[in-house]
């Protein structure tokens, strides 16, 4: 059986870092499916899904190493086409990637006890996100 829902959600932009493990957990526990994966989509490409310790300290940590990485502030062929000055998020997102697959069994996600499914969004302006979750199983 395959079940599919969509969370929406509001960001902030620039590195925007949002725990979506609650709704994510309320879409398997509702779905009429015991066992299986869930598998997280964001539509758009500046944009991912991830794991992680949802934990001040480390999300500092992880917007730094963004930056440090693909920083904002260098020249972008995209913004030099497009002029939305976004280059470097298309570039984080790509790396990061759009999806997520995460096994549930009792209608429970197998996450770690410190684990948590975050949409960071790169961005350089406020967005409206939609996540599609897709819900396999038994």
């Amino acid at each position: 059986m395959v079940v599919t829902k969509k969370i929406s959600l509001q960001t902030k932009g620039q590195c925007d870092i949002t725990d979506i493990t609650p709704q994510v957990e309320q879409q398997v526990a509702a779905a009429d499916i015991n066992s299986g994966t869930a598998t997280l989509f964001v539509a758009g490409s500046t944009a991912g899904i991830t794991t992680i310790e949802f934990e001040s300290g480390l999300l500092s940590d992880f917007q730094g190493m963004w930056e440090r990485n693909i920083p904002q502030n260098i020249t972008y062929d995209h913004d030099r086409r497009w002029g939305d000055g976004n280059g470097y998020s298309h570039v984080r997102a790509s790396l990061l990637g759009v999806s997520l697959v995460v096994p549930f069994n009792d209608k429970k996600l197998t996450l770690g006890t410190w684990q948590q499914i975050v949409l960071v969004d790169f961005d350089n302006r406020p967005r409206s996100r939609q996540i599609i979750v897709q819900i396999m199983g038994e």
